[in-house]
């Protein structure tokens, strides 16, 4: 079964260039339905740090990511097919999506060379040689049998000049049409879809055109790279408002690796469907918590006595049988637990916040019943 997308409701004007809004949206792949707007927890080794695949679904997870890069080196693209392919090995039954490696182009820079063939990565594990190129990014995923799957793409740092970041697209641009090339249907055809990667760093002539070239090439979906780098927030925040209008109506748009609930808001009132950030489960782990009353850091002692839940609106395992003093005991105390319900809590808390848009939309409304957080406290 090939991927499709509805758009189930639109904000008026939400078609054609310029005039994109919020919309919700139905994408069918062959490990299940997703609706979008969603968040997509991030399981970088095939599962997200402390929570099993049944605790993903019972948080209301439809979709998992997982990372390309690391897979490939650990266990090893061959293991992984061997034993069935990616769900079966993971135990994660419902839709998944792969990074190409291409973050990694970014974050790992002191360990790769890039040209315009690939990237040549030395490992992180034990320093051997690993040659990423688009038709083997397209290959492995396949193999793996993910039910989306992306094109390798250079992620540009910031800051960069246009020169540069003009270059760094055309490479990137190159790369997309010989994976597109590549692309046989997922998973030998029997599936799954293929996105191309919008970048341009912050220059909005770079990423009009690459949505352009990327629509002529006819992906399955589009995806917005190269932000939430280090660039402002209001430049951010533009990047994804222009490049989102320039993108096809019909097909499901990807807003990677970005970030704070305000700034998935924002996507969505501008059409974005589909987000994943590693922040709320690596935020979790260091003591800060995402409730509807803004953000709690639970470490600080204020909080020792606090018999209150987290988030008295929150179902999560933690809200509904624990206390703030209680978790920051844990958290304070190093104990694993801790972990695992901080994290636990804030997935809920975004995979909620996504529910709420996708009904807010649905309604017609044009605010949720709380401020979405950012970095502040209560």
């Amino acid at each position: 079964m090939a991927l499709s997308f509805e758009v189930l409701e639109a904000a008026p004007g939400a078609a054609g260039r310029g005039a994109t809004g919020a919309r919700r949206g139905r994408l069918t792949t062959p490990h299940g339905v997703v609706e979008t707007p969603a968040f997509m927890p991030v399981g970088t080794l095939g599962a997200v740090k402390g929570v099993t695949a049944q605790e993903l679904t019972a948080a209301g997870a439809s979709i998992l990511l997982a990372n390309l890069y690391h897979l490939a080196l650990r266990p090893g693209i061959d293991t992984i097919e061997r034993l069935g392919g990616l769900h079966r090995f993971t135990g994660w039954t419902g839709p998944l999506l792969t990074d190409s490696g291409g973050f990694q182009v970014f974050s790992l820079g002191h360990l790769r060379t890039v040209d315009d063939d690939g990237v040549t990565f030395r490992s992180h594990l034990d320093g051997s040689p690993w040659r990423f190129t688009p038709e083997a990014v397209v290959d492995w995923q396949e193999r793996l049998g993910v039910d989306v799957a992306m094109t390798l793409d250079e992620c540009p740092p910031w800051p960069i000049g246009r020169e540069q970041a003009a270059a760094s697209w055309e490479r990137t641009l190159g790369w997309a049409r010989r994976a597109r090339a590549a692309w046989r249907g997922g998973a030998g055809g029997s599936g799954g879809g293929l996105f191309g990667i919008v970048q341009g760093s912050v220059f909005p002539d770079l990423r009009l055109r690459a949505a352009a070239e990327l629509t002529a090439l006819d992906f399955d979906g589009y995806a917005i790279g190269g932000v939430s780098v280090g660039e402002p927030a209001d430049a951010r925040r533009a990047v994804v408002a222009e490049t989102a209008a320039a993108l096809p109506p019909g097909k499901p748009r990807y807003l990677m690796g970005v970030g704070y609930p305000a700034d998935l808001w924002h996507a969505a009132m501008h059409g974005i469907d589909l987000f994943d950030c590693v922040l709320p489960a690596r935020n979790a782990r260091h003591g800060m918590l995402f409730t509807r009353e803004g953000v709690l850091r639970i470490r600080q002692a204020r909080f020792r006595d606090d018999p209150r839940p987290l988030d008295p609106a929150c179902s999560c395992p933690c809200c509904t049988r624990q206390s703030r003093a209680f978790l920051h005991h844990l958290m304070r105390a190093g104990e694993l637990t801790g972990a695992v319900l901080a994290t636990l809590h804030n997935l809920r808390y975004y995979l909620d916040f996504t529910a709420e848009l996708r009904q807010a939309i649905a309604l017609g409304a044009t605010a949720l019943p709380h401020d979405p957080p950012e970095q502040r406290s209560p």
